[in-house]
């Protein structure tokens, strides 16, 4: 999820907040492109060239850093907080699903706009203003009274994350020079990998030890500090002013809004009612009339010409199946080891650690393999681990489910992601011309989010179809939840093999496309 931009394109392309980090490649080819623009002219706006050092590298690093591990972990901690949440605020399998997907789906569509908008307003602005949506979205979500307050200040922090996350890697990556970008940029991902590994953890301790209020509520000292010691110690810069493709963006949103909203409601009131039809009806309306905007239009938010080829289409396909399974199992695992096997929060984030810190571990291995070899392959191959991590899961899980018995199937879902992240960025850049990295990093980062979000609908829809939370009149409410999960989770692996199989039909070869 956490794509290194090359530093001569707009770095439109950012991790979303629940992403692994890039591997060492994607660094080299960072500081590569940087060197070779060191002597580009200043533009005629007088804007500085992208080589030139904007502010102090320790003090941005410092504030870059801080803003951007603070939105990976919170998609994380809310994850495991799912089960309070559900009793606090009287909430059902709908608000659950709402409660994520509104940070995400926000997250994903405005994410191609963050760095844009930075370009043509300030940088350091821009950054601050999302930091500021963030936090006030933290306090409300904090304060929350009931479900759809929740959800409204998810989809508001989504929005300031899409802001804050691209832009933390564009003002490091101009505050220092281009020989030491790449230990720069190194660092920062380092910190999104430990928000990875820790959330559940610290989401869970939160939750034991306070209360799923305080998850938020942590975001805003943070931010407190954070949002004025940017204007002082970030300097303002701005990039080549783009047209925002206002058209677009509404356009998509309305789209995926409407699939989504049909996705998660037919699963409970039936996919003949009317609601369901007309969500799906108005968002396959709205997402035809983006992609015919988008051809005609000469500044498209997503460029239609990155799909003409093979790769690109695939890796993306590959992609969005990815986090298709693995978000929407998650969604159900997580809440399973409080519900259904009685673990605290904090016992239960422990024990997700094989699946979520194991890339840490496992990821420069498989770069360096991805080296040798290609990165298809390698790819490919997690998936299956990923679809065979899955697939053992939905097996094994019962109610009286032994953690030993699941312990195989986190291992081989943490190396599944392992293999996956680390070449994943690297086949992403080499299915482009130089000149679309940043672009083509960023559409991959925005589909990937996506496809959690299409994951915890579809998979919502099976475990609502076959099973619930509560209990009937012939089952016991865990019972009930187990029938539902089996399914949804089976769905995933399904899911996932098709990714591999994708995958599978990428070309094998190194970058030959001439620079952009």
């Amino acid at each position: 999820m956490t794509d290194t931009p090359p530093l001569d394109t707009p770095p439109l392309d950012a991790p979303s907040p629940d992403a692994p980090p890039p591997d060492t490649a994607q660094h080299a080819a960072a500081t590569r492109t940087a060197r070779s623009d060191s002597h580009a002219p200043a533009s005629a706006e007088g804007r500085a060239p992208q080589s030139a050092v904007i502010g102090h590298p320790v003090r941005t690093f410092v504030i870059t850093g801080i803003a951007m591990f603070m939105a990976q972990l919170d998609n994380l901690v809310v994850t495991t907080a799912l089960p309070s949440i559900q009793r606090s605020l009287h909430t059902g399998l709908q608000g659950l699903q709402w409660t994520i997907s509104a940070y995400t789906l926000t997250f994903a569509v405005f994410l191609l706009t963050g760095s844009t908008l930075g370009d043509r307003f300030g940088r350091r602005r821009l950054f601050s203003l999302g930091l500021s949506l963030f936090t006030a979205a933290s306090v409300v979500s904090a304060l929350a009274p009931n479900i759809g307050v929740l959800i409204a200040a998810r989809a508001v922090q989504g929005l300031g994350g899409a802001i804050v996350v691209p832009l933390t890697l564009t003002l490091l990556s101009a505050s220092v020079r281009p020989q030491r970008r790449g230990l720069a940029v190194g660092g920062w991902s380092a910190l999104a990998g430990l928000a990875i590994a820790v959330g559940p953890m610290v989401g869970g301790a939160v939750v034991e030890n306070a209360s799923w209020q305080w998850i938020f509520w942590l975001n805003v000292p943070i931010g407190a500090v954070i949002v004025p010691l940017s204007r002082f110690w970030l300097t303002e810069s701005r990039g080549p002013a783009q047209r925002l493709d206002l058209l677009g963006n509404a356009l998509v949103s309305l789209g995926l809004f409407g699939v989504v909203l049909g996705l998660i409601r037919g699963g409970s009131i039936g996919w003949t009612n009317a609601e369901v039809l007309a969500g799906f009806a108005a968002g396959a309306l709205a997402l035809a009339g983006f992609v015919v905007r988008e051809g005609r239009t000469d500044h498209p938010m997503l460029p239609l010409r990155l799909f003409r080829g093979r790769s690109f289409p695939l890796i993306n396909l590959a992609s969005l199946l990815m986090f298709f399974g693995m978000f929407g199992s998650v969604f159900f695992l997580v809440q399973t080891f409080q519900l259904i096997w009685g673990y605290s929060p904090l016992a239960s984030g422990v024990r997700m650690l094989p699946w979520t810190a194991m890339p840490m571990v496992i990821a420069p291995l498989a770069g360096i393999l991805s080296d040798r070899i290609g990165g298809r392959p390698i790819v490919a191959v997690g998936l299956l681990f990923q679809a065979a991590a899955l697939a053992w899961l939905a097996d094994v899980t019962t109610v009286n489910t032994p953690y030993t018995h699941l312990l195989p199937g986190l291992i081989l879902g943490g190396i599944g992601n392992a293999l996956f992240f680390a070449p994943i960025a690297n086949l992403v850049l080499g299915s482009v011309r130089r000149a679309e990295e940043g672009i083509a990093s960023g559409v991959n980062n925005a589909i990937r989010e996506l496809g959690g979000v299409l994951g915890i609908a579809v998979m919502g829809a099976i475990f609502a179809g076959r099973g619930g939370y509560g209990p009937t009149r012939t089952l016991s409410a865990a019972q009930h939840f187990i029938n539902g999960l089996q399914p949804a989770v089976w769905t995933g692996a399904a899911v996932l093999v098709v990714a591999a199989l994708a995958m599978w039909f990428v070309p094998n070869r190194r970058r030959q496309a001439a620079a952009g």
